[in-house]
C-alpha cells in the first residue's frame, strides 16, 4: 500500500523554541571528507543534506544556521567533491554531501564520489536522517531516484525538502506534492512528510530546525 506524503506543519510552539535555540548556537565548519577514513568519530548525532547539483542545498544551510557564507554556494555544478561536516554546538554533525547528477567531472571522480556516498550511507551508525533537496520548480526527476534507492538499500530514513518554494505558484503547489508524492511511494525509506522551503524568504526553516533538533 502506498503511502501519503503530506506537507509538514508547522512546529508547536515548544519544539519550535529547541530548533532556535539549537541553531542559535555555534557552527563551524569542520572537514572535507575525501575517504572514509577521514571521517570525523562518530560521537554525536548527524543529519545529511542531499541534491542534485544547484538544488540549492549550500543555500540551505547558510539559511538554517544563520550563517550567509558557512556552505559555498557555487553556480558551477559538481562543485562539491566532498563530504563536508559542520560541528552544530557540541551536540550534533550537519553533512554536507556531494551534488549528484550533471557534475562537471570526470568518470573516475564521479564514480569515487558515489563509492564514497555508498560507504558513508551504509556505515554510519549517527546518522538520524538523510534531507533530500527537490527543486520544488520541476519536482522528482529521474537523477533524483538513484540517491532515493541507495537510501532504501542503505535503510536510512530520507525526508524530501522542497526548495526554492517561492520560485512557484500556489496553485501549482498541489500538482507538485502529488508528482512528489507518487515518486516517493515506490521508497520504503521515505519518510511521510514533505518540507517546504524557501532560503530566500525563510518558508520552512523554523520548520526544518525543529525537525533536527527534536530527532532522536
Amino acid at each position: 500500500m502506498a503511502f501519503t506524503f503530506t506537507i509538514a506543519d508547522e512546529p508547536d510552539p515548544a519544539n519550535a523554541e529547541l530548533g532556535r535555540k539549537l541553531f542559535a548556537g555555534e557552527t563551524d565548519f569542520l572537514k572535507g571528507v575525501v575517504a572514509m577514513s577521514g571521517l570525523p568519530e562518530a560521537d554525536r548525532k548527524e543529519v545529511c543534506f542531499a541534491g542534485r547539483s544547484n538544488v540549492g542545498k549550500s543555500s540551505l544551510i547558510n539559511a538554517l544556521t544563520g550563517r550567509k557564507a558557512l556552505a559555498r554556494t557555487s553556480n558551477t555544478p559538481g562543485r562539491t567533491q566532498e563530504i563536508n561536516f559542520f560541528t552544530l554546538q557540541d551536540e550534533h554533525y550537519l553533512v554536507d554531501l556531494p551534488g549528484y547528477g550533471f557534475a562537471e567531472a570526470p568518470l573516475p571522480v564521479v564514480e569515487k564520489w558515489q563509492r564514497l556516498l555508498k560507504s558513508y550511507l551504509s556505515g554510519r551508525q549517527t546518522l538520524r536522517r538523510a534531507f533530500v533537496l527537490i527543486d520544488a520548480r520541476h519536482g522528482v526527476k529521474k537523477v533524483d531516484q538513484d540517491i532515493l534507492t541507495l537510501l532504501d538499500k542503505s535503510a536510512v530514513t530520507f525526508q524530501v525538502v522542497l526548495t526554492k518554494a517561492d520560485k512557484i505558484k500556489d496553485k501549482d503547489r498541489n500538482r507538485l506534492v502529488q508528482q512528489v508524492s507518487d515518486a516517493l511511494a515506490k521508497h520504503p525509506a521515505a519518510f511521510p512528510e514533505i518540507v517546504m522551503t524557501s532560503s530566500e524568504k525563510g518558508e520552512g526553516i523554523a520548520n526544518l530546525r525543529s525537525i533536527i533538533a527534536t530527532l532522536e
